[in-house]
């Protein structure tokens, strides 16, 4: 005995077969499901592989209760008459004990999926919960302010003022203000040949994220004789820097004096 069930498929109503089935004996198609099990159980019981030796339509149809029914299955693929036994066509693919087999473990599969499923959803339960409950925490427990960088002390041979003016720079720029910085502020400083408040004087006018000595103006860098400018002046350093980026030229310091022998020429006018 091949076993104590068989495989049916679930939309064996709407077969086309079992339409052309229960159309040529017109009968209905619950009717035709019936005897196509009665048959197939049939088969399960008393073959192995898929013969049944010494049955004939005549005989099937008599013990199915249902004339005419072996031949309608002939003519729809789902029997084959060999005059002194019947055959099923793929058996073994439908209703053997390798196929059972092989519904059993997909079955079995199935089930493992959904088990599978079921710990996922338990484990993205307890995931959810988790941050549910991190994020209340988070909502009762004030955050943790970030202590602020030390602030660097003022150089000494910078003037108040001056350092207040670039730091103030250095926070719009959204640029750190380390010792690294200072550092390098100073060294540029010395290659321009001026003090570090000057230069950081210099930096403050062109409004710049940073400086190098190489980038200075010859105007700019007289800053450093002319300790301490007022406002006025260090609007006309600003001034000339900006005409002698426009014009390419070099802002002229002062009017040539006229040296002894030159000549210079006029045109004389009467004088009353």
């Amino acid at each position: 005995m091949a076993g104590d069930w068989i495989k049916m498929r679930v939309d064996l109503a709407t077969s086309p077969k079992v339409v052309r089935i229960a159309s040529a004996l017109r009968a209905d198609r619950l009717r035709v499901i019936g005897g196509l099990h009665a048959v197939w159980c049939l088969f399960d019981v008393h073959s192995t592989d898929g013969h049944l030796d010494g049955y004939t339509l005549d005989a099937l149809d008599e013990l199915i209760g249902f004339p005419g029914f072996g031949a309608a299955m002939v003519a729809v693929g789902w029997l084959e008459d060999g005059g002194d036994y019947l055959c099923t066509p793929r058996f073994d693919e439908h209703n053997g004990q390798s196929a059972k087999r092989r519904a059993m473990e997909t079955e079995r599969k199935r089930e493992a999926r959904k088990l599978s499923a079921s710990d996922a959803d338990k484990l993205r339960s307890r995931e959810e919960k988790r941050r549910d409950t991190s994020s209340l925490r988070s909502e009762v427990e004030p955050p943790r302010k970030r202590s602020a960088p030390p602030q660097l002390a003022r150089p000494a041979d910078v003037a108040e003022q001056t350092w207040a003016d670039w730091l103030a720079l250095r926070k719009a720029k959204k640029a750190p203000v380390t010792e690294t910085v200072i550092q390098q502020a100073m060294a540029e400083a010395d290659k321009a040949g001026m003090p570090l408040d000057a230069f950081l004087q210099v930096w403050c006018m062109r409004g710049s994220q940073g400086l190098q000595a190489d980038w200075l103006k010859p105007a700019e860098r007289q800053v450093a004789s002319r300790q301490p400018m007022s406002y006025a002046q260090q609007d006309e350093l600003a001034r000339r820097a900006r005409w002698e980026e426009m014009t390419g030229r070099k802002w002229p310091e002062a009017v040539q004096p006229v040296e002894a022998g030159d000549f210079i020429d006029v045109d004389m006018q009467r004088i009353a």
